[in-house]
């Protein structure tokens, strides 16, 4: 089953318990199927101590304490000890085994979720916020990590110990057994409705907790603009008003899981008031000893516990596998942007650009309607129009960030379709308005896990960008923390990182967006040339609003809702007096 990449993570696919289970056995868990089944067998052991200490409590009191005889106290007494040794050996060893594959699991599923959403389209990302995707990697694999260590302690440890100790009061006697077990069948319709329930409420708080990550997401990212409007108490009430969905969804779960627990006790309760009736007389006329009811007594007792784990572990499984829907719905979304069958090698030399009658809408709303350009090999094509025209989007389709839904797009004659996603974006240089840091040293930022680059060539690249001037004079220089999205530095130094880049990638194509607009004027003067330095031989696409940088290209593309109205030279343009000549004259009115 799959779903296509434009559906909100939230749209979680249903999934039934055995289809979820298998799935993870497959993925994750059959590859420490024998570190599970050693693990096992020591819970076997651990679990089997149960039944034969309760077992020893028989002679213990039928041999030792009621004739009063101190001969068997060693033998007894050794063996007990013995067990409580066994026991404290084997529960050591199973819980740093099942740690082990708890952990081992929970990483690599984390992997290959960030794995698989580094693989999907721009559309994806547009739709789904950071938070969200980020409560799904971190915290859905996080809340099924303690889902191995219960299910398989409750199916070895606890199945085994269940199994062992009514063994024990079966052959002891069968009809006290049976009284002690009198109410179990009332615990089978509360049971299915209390996992219904801590289902639906685990979903619910899984969401809740994606929707408190992007909160907080939003919140830091924009704290600036937060602090401006005076924002603070707003953000904190809609985040306090998401905490208080989740404490109450919790609570509920709680109480819900709780519940079987808490069945279990009563029916326990009444099971031992049958026995007590029962065994009374027995022992008064001596058809039972003492040590017969000291046992049997024990091994029911010894049994409650792990019926209580084994009844709460439904409920653990239900949260788990709230947290498991959500990861594998999003395992199953797929990217819209497909592969080509036969892929064909780009040609470095040919790089011509041509839009032909494109076509693209985002839901009901059309971005570009029939779109019809050519950009020359070689030259600087500019894009220029009103905001909402569509320039942007260009980049995005050229470099399949999303495909449109007509139309066809070509570099050197061949569809950008024809191409891989990474023999396609071999071709390009993008430099953005909004330059992307990250928290690394500017020397990380400017190589972008780039390896084999030597120092001259690094050097050269900063050069040409104007990056040497200003790095040079920091006190750790290349070593420089960036800070978080490059808070340390200003707007001019991360846009001229960003071309420093560009330059070490020295691919054929170059995209500008705004790569200027939000400068002042001494950084933009120094961006500006880098950016001509940059693009002299290569196929250069400029998206602008300020058209003082455009004025210099080799052509020049007037877009508006989403097609071309006008293209030209920028002399050929004013001339024309169509669109292009108003918007210059409402920029250079002075």
């Amino acid at each position: 089953m799959t779903r296509t990449a434009t559906r909100s993570p939230d749209d979680d696919i249903p999934f039934t318990s055995r289809e979820l289970f298998g799935r993870l056995w497959r993925d994750y868990l059959s590859v420490h199927k024998w570190r599970m089944a050693g693990a096992t067998l020591v819970m076997v052991i651990e679990g089997s101590t149960l039944a034969a200490l309760s077992w020893l409590l028989k002679p213990l009191f039928d041999k030792v304490f009621v004739p009063g005889s101190g001969g068997s106290m060693a033998f007894v007494g050794g063996a007990i000890f013995g067990l409580f040794l066994v026991r404290a050996a084997t529960s050591l060893i199973y819980k740093t085994m099942l740690t082990r594959i708890s952990l081992k699991t929970s990483t690599a599923m984390q992997i290959d979720l960030l794995r698989h959403l580094l693989t999907l389209d721009g559309a994806f990302f547009q739709t789904n916020p950071p938070g969200s995707l980020i409560e799904r990697v971190q915290g859905d694999t996080n809340a099924v990590q303690a889902l191995w260590s219960t299910i398989i302690s409750g199916m070895g440890r606890d199945v085994v110990s269940l199994i062992s100790l009514f063994g024990v009061a079966l052959a002891i006697n069968p009809l006290w057994t049976a009284a002690v077990l009198v109410g179990a069948p009332a615990l089978i319709l509360p049971t299915v409705l209390v996992q219904r329930y801590v289902r639906r409420k685990a979903i619910f708080v899984r969401r809740q907790n994606a929707r408190r990550a992007t909160r907080l997401d939003e919140i830091f990212h924009g704290i600036t603009a937060i602090k401006l409007n005076q924002m603070e108490e707003f953000q904190l009430a809609r985040f306090v008003e998401i905490i208080r969905s989740i404490v109450r969804a919790q609570v509920k779960t709680a109480m819900s899981r709780a519940a079987l627990p808490s069945l279990i006790d009563v029916v326990t309760g009444i099971g031992f008031l049958g026995v007590l009736l029962l065994a009374g007389p027995q022992i008064a006329a001596g058809h039972k000893t003492v040590g017969d009811f000291m046992s049997f007594f024990s091994a029911t007792i010894l049994a409650f516990q792990p019926l209580r784990r084994l009844g709460a572990m439904a409920g653990t499984w239900h949260v788990a596998a709230a947290s498991l829907t959500r990861v594998y719905t999003l395992f199953d979304t797929r990217s819209e942007i497909l592969p080509p069958r036969q892929p064909v090698a780009p040609d470095p030399e040919r790089t011509e650009i041509r839009f032909d009658n494109v076509h693209l809408s985002y839901g009901d709303h059309p971005v570009l309607r029939g779109l019809s350009f050519t950009a020359r090999a070689g030259s600087t094509t500019a894009i220029v129009g009103p905001s909402g025209a569509g320039k942007s989007t260009v980049f995005n389709l050229l470099t399949r960030m999303i495909d449109p839904q007509s139309g066809q797009i070509t570099i050197g004659a061949r569809s950008v379709t024809d191409f891989t996603l990474p023999a396609l974006r071999e071709l390009f240089s993008v430099v953005t308005q909004d330059a992307t840091l990250f928290d690394e040293t500017i020397r990380d930022n400017i190589l972008v896990g780039h390896s084999g680059i030597g120092n001259e060539r690094l050097r050269a690249a900063m050069d040409a960008a104007h990056v040497s001037e200003f790095v040079d004079a920091l006190p750790r220089r290349l070593e420089t923390p960036a800070g978080p999205r490059g808070s340390g530095l200003s707007g001019g130094q991360r846009q001229r990182i960003a071309i420093a880049r560009a330059v070490l990638r020295d691919t054929p194509i170059l995209l500008l967006d705004e790569a200027t607009s939000a400068l002042d004027a001494a950084s933009e003067a120094l961006v500006q040339q880098a950016l001509e330095r940059l693009s002299r031989g290569r196929t250069t696409l400029v998206v602008a609003h300020r058209l003082a940088t455009v004025r210099d290209a080799d052509h020049i593309i007037v877009m508006d809702s989403g097609r071309v109205v006008e293209e030209g030279t920028h002399e050929s343009l004013l001339k024309n007096d169509g669109l292009y000549a108003s918007l210059c004259r409402l920029q250079f009115s002075d």
